[in-house]
């Protein structure tokens, strides 16, 4: 067995970012850039008033000082002409600033009567004018690592991107293994029960950004299994789901390794999930996840969204960790790294009391994965521990 870490760093070494391709800005929300927008523009691309008042000459701009107002600029219709001494333009938010202009008297601070404008306060702040390209100038270069928010799709739209040069989504074929599964929904005969893993991962998968492929269910049967391989072609990740044990039907290494596949590892020391390899199918990366319904889950969090960041073009590393109080005792862990399911409250994590790798009732329940490190002694109440985040119950 490797560690967690160990593990981690080889599959990794498995995957490098997609290739690219043109997306326009409507369809880029949560896509992975893959080189930088240049902006085609100043923005503002002229100054602007910050506030609704009157434009002047602000070295005029002082209580008492009255001025004649000569026209109106507004967002989208400037004034044409300049400001020269002793004239104002009646301006609004966001319109450009006319020429000969440099400070804005806000509209709370004058009187007017007819064309004349008086000054009825001290001018201590402002200009209240919004520069040139005081957001960004010209050139400016916008490439965020991360999947674009809506931020970040403003930002660019405002740069005048219509399209984007994004890193192509990942395909991710999913292979559910085993006689004893069906499809949900269907009929079912003594002894079969409902696939449930693959949809939780495609379901992950999407989320991260990928494009799930279920396969059809593969049976307990080198053919069927090297079959489910075939369909697999072309995908940029392989997912096996079970069948990576040590058991008389766990075929799916054996299989792979009749296909080409060259391995990276087997078997890790974390619970749940210890029966996890990985290696390469071809011009696929391959990870053979466990059968427990938890473990799947589990090692999809540790391993699978980590290989999708990459296969994204995002920074390559483990999954972020969070800290949080312990809010109950808990025993000395053993040899392996221990994911507990637990829940966030106001005192802290709780684990829940059953741990059972069986149990999705539990794991939908679950908001974090409390991580026990190799060995770690008991811990108190109030000691701080590692968790990973499952994005509120249901997000496990």
């Amino acid at each position: 067995m490797i560690s967690v870490s160990d593990a981690l760093e080889k599959i990794l070494a498995l995957v490098a970012p997609t290739g690219t391709e043109s997306v326009p800005l409507r369809e880029a929300r949560g896509r992975v850039m893959a080189a930088p927008h240049v902006a085609a523009y100043d923005q503002p691309p002229f100054s602007a008033s910050a506030m609704d008042g009157y434009a002047v000459i602000g070295s005029e701009a002082r209580e008492g000082a009255r001025f004649r107002a000569i026209g109106e600029s507004a967002a989208g219709h400037g004034h044409a002409g300049a400001v020269a001494a002793g004239e104002a333009v009646r301006i609004f938010t966001g319109a450009p600033m006319p020429r000969g202009a440099d400070r804005v008297i806000i509209q709370e601070d004058v009187a007017r009567d007819g064309d004349i404008i008086t000054v009825t306060a001290p001018q201590e702040s402002g200009p209240h004018v919004r520069p040139a390209a005081a957001d960004f100038a010209k050139g400016a270069e916008a490439f965020p690592r991360r999947r674009l928010g809506p931020a970040d799709l403003a930002l660019l739209a405002a740069m005048d991107a219509d399209r984007l040069v994004l890193h192509r989504r990942p395909e991710v074929a999913l292979i559910a293994t085993g006689d004893e599964l069906v499809m949900p929904g269907t009929s079912r005969r003594p002894g079969q029960i409902a696939a449930s893993n693959s949809f939780g991962l495609a379901a992950m998968v999407e989320a991260a950004g990928g494009i799930a492929r279920l396969l059809p269910i593969a049976r307990d049967d080198i053919d069927a299994l090297a079959q489910s391989f075939e369909l697999a072609r072309g995908a940029d990740l392989i997912v096996t789901i079970g069948g990576a044990s040590v058991g008389d039907h766990d075929l799916v290494g054996r299989a792979a390794a009749l296909g080409g596949m060259e391995q990276a590892f087997y078997k890790v020391a974390m619970r749940p999930g210890k029966p996890l390899m990985a290696g390469r199918l071809g011009t696929a990366a391959m990870i053979g996840l466990p059968g427990n319904p938890v473990s799947a889950m589990v090692c999809g969090h540790v391993f699978l969204r980590p290989a999708l960041d990459a296969l994204l073009g995002l920074p390559a590393g483990p999954a972020p960790r969070r800290t949080a109080p312990l809010a109950c005792d808990l025993p000395a862990n053993g040899p392996r790294e221990h994911y507990l399911r637990a829940r966030l409250g106001i005192d802290g994590i709780t684990p829940f009391p059953t741990q059972d790798s069986s149990l999705l009732s539990v794991l939908a329940e679950a908001d974090a994965l409390l991580v026990r490190p190799v060995g770690d002694p008991a811990r108190r109440v109030g000691e701080t521990v590692d968790y990973l985040p499952l994005g509120g119950p249901g997000g496990g």
